[in-house]
C-alpha cells in the first residue's frame, strides 16, 4: 500500500506527501540534532562542508583541479541535478530516465532537465524497477551513457538479478565483445526519519558480492557532483546510493564548473593517531560528533576519520596503513550488522594488521531486524552509540 502511495503521490514543494498529510521540509530533511554536552550536532554544524572559497584550499583534491568557474552555494540533490546538467551537456549519447524523472523526480533531483534536454533524452519509465535496469542496460551496451534513477534504494530489489546477473557479467561473459559499462544507477538511500521498512534501507553490501559493479555513496555535496561525474564516465556499471537525509540537510561552495573525483579512493576527512574510525555518506556526521565528544571527554586522544565513499572497489590501502598507525578499527553503518560491509573491512584489517591491533575490530551498525518507525533512534548507529564504542576500544 505505502508503495502505490509513493508512486501516485502529491508533491508539495518537490516534498512527498505521507498517507495524506505534507510534512515540512524542515522537518523531512533537516539532520541538525539537540546540543549533545552542550556541543551541537548534525550535518549543519558540521566542520567537514566546504562552506567558503577558501576552505577548497583545505582539499588536496580540489587543489589539484583547475577550478577557474568559481563556486555556487548548492544542497546535494542541487549538486547531483549539476552533475546530470553537466554530464548531459558534455555528452549527446547521455539519457536521464526512471520513475518521475521528467517532472523533477520526488526529491526534485532531476528538475528542469526534461525542459532543458528534452524528453528523448530525460524520460519517464513505468513503475517496472527491473525494466529500469534492463533498458539501461541495454542502452549502455548499444553506446549511450545510460543514468538510470531507481526512485527509493529499497526499490531496487526487483532489479537485483538484471544488475547482478547482466550488468554485472556482461563484459566478463562476452569476452569484452560487449560490455555495458556506461550505465550507472543513482537511488536514494539510507534513513530519513520517518521511511520505516520500506523507505530507510542501505543495500550496498548486498551488491559488492558481485564482481563487475562499482559502489560509491557521497557525503556532501561538492562530493556528490565529483562522484556522479565519475561515475557517469567510469567504464565499469555503477551504483551510486544518495543518503537522502543529506538533500537538503546542508550547502556547500560547489564548484560550477565540470569535476571528478576519484572512484575507489577513501578521504582522510580527519587525521589522528590513537584510533581509525570508518564510514559513509550520512555516517560521516555521526562519526563526526562521537569523535568531537570523545576528544573532549577522554583528553588526550585523536581520533582518524576515513570517508570511505567508494565501497567496491575500497580504499584497502588507505585504511590499512591508517589502522598500522592507531592500532585500533571502528567501522559504522546504517546497515544491518550482520554481513554488512563493515565485516569485510574488519576482516580484511584483521589479516593486513594482525600484529598492528592493540584492540579487537568494533562495529556499530543498524539492527538485524527490519528497520523500525517508532524505534528508529534505537535502530540508527548515532552518535551517542559511537561515542560509547570509542570508549570500549580505547580501554581495551
Amino acid at each position: 500500500m505505502l508503495r502505490v502511495l509513493f508512486n501516485h503521490r502529491s508533491i508539495v514543494q518537490g516534498t512527498p506527501v505521507f498517507r495524506g498529510q505534507a510534512r515540512s521540509m524542515s522537518a523531512i530533511y533537516s539532520n541538525a540534532a539537540a546540543p549533545l554536552n552542550g556541543m551541537p550536532t548534525g550535518v549543519a554544524h558540521s566542520q567537514l562542508l566546504i562552506r567558503s572559497e577558501d576552505e577548497v584550499n583545505k582539499s588536496s583534491e580540489l587543489q589539484n583541479l583547475s577550478l577557474t568557474g568559481g563556486f555556487r552555494k548548492a544542497n546535494l540533490y542541487q549538486a547531483v541535478n549539476d552533475a546530470l546538467r553537466t554530464a548531459l551537456v558534455a555528452d549527446e549519447t547521455s539519457v536521464v530516465f526512471g520513475e518521475d524523472v521528467a517532472f523533477g523526480g520526488v526529491f526534485r533531483c532531476t528538475v528542469g532537465l526534461a525542459k532543458e534536454f528534452g524528453r528523448e533524452r530525460v524520460f519517464n519509465t513505468p513503475i517496472t524497477e527491473q525494466g529500469i535496469a534492463g533498458f539501461g542496460i541495454g542502452m549502455a551496451a548499444m553506446g549511450h551513457t545510460a543514468i538510470a534513477e531507481m526512485q527509493f534504494a529499497d526499490y531496487i530489489f526487483p532489479a537485483f538479478d538484471q544488475l547482478v546477473n547482466e550488468a554485472a557479467k556482461f563484459r566478463y561473459r562476452t569476452g569484452d565483445m560487449y560490455n555495458c559499462g556506461k550505465l550507472t544507477v543513482r537511488a536514494p538511500c539510507s534513513a530519513v526519519g520517518h521511511g520505516a521498512l520500506y523507505h530507510s534501507q542501505s543495500p550496498e553490501a548486498f551488491f559488492t558480492h558481485a564482481a563487475g559493479l562499482k559502489v560509491v555513496v557521497p557525503r556532501s555535496p561538492v562530493q556528490a557532483k565529483g562522484l556522479l561525474l565519475a561515475s557517469i564516465r567510469d567504464p565499469n556499471p555503477v551504483l551510486f546510493f544518495e543518503p537522502k537525509i543529506l538533500y537538503r540537510a546542508a550547502v556547500e561552495q560547489v564548484p560550477v564548473e565540470d569535476y571528478e573525483l576519484p572512484l575507489g579512493k577513501a578521504e582522510i576527512v580527519k587525521p589522528g593517531k590513537d584510533i581509525t574510525i570508518v564510514g559513509w555518506g550520512a555516517q560521516i556526521y555521526a562519526l563526526e560528533n562521537a569523535i568531537q565528544l570523545a576528544e573532549k571527554e577522554l583528553p588526550g586522544i585523536s581520533c582518524e576519520l576515513i570517508d570511505l565513499r567508494t565501497i567496491m572497489p575500497w580504499d584497502v590501502d588507505t585504511v590499512v596503513k591508517s589502522v598500522k598507525k592507531t592500532g585500533r578499527l571502528l567501522v559504522a553503518h546504517e546497515a544491518p550488522h550482520t554481513s554488512g560491509f563493515g565485516a569485510e573491512i574488519a576482516a580484511t584489517v584483521q589479516q593486513h594488521c594482525f600484529l598492528n591491533l592493540q584492540a579487537p575490530v568494533r562495529r556499530v551498525c543498524g539492527l538485524d531486524t527490519p528497520f523500525p518507525l517508532a524505534f528508529e533512534r534505537f535502530y540508527m548507529p548515532d552518535c551517542v552509540r559511537t561515542f560509547e564504542a570509542i570508549k570500549e576500544v580505547m580501554s581495551y
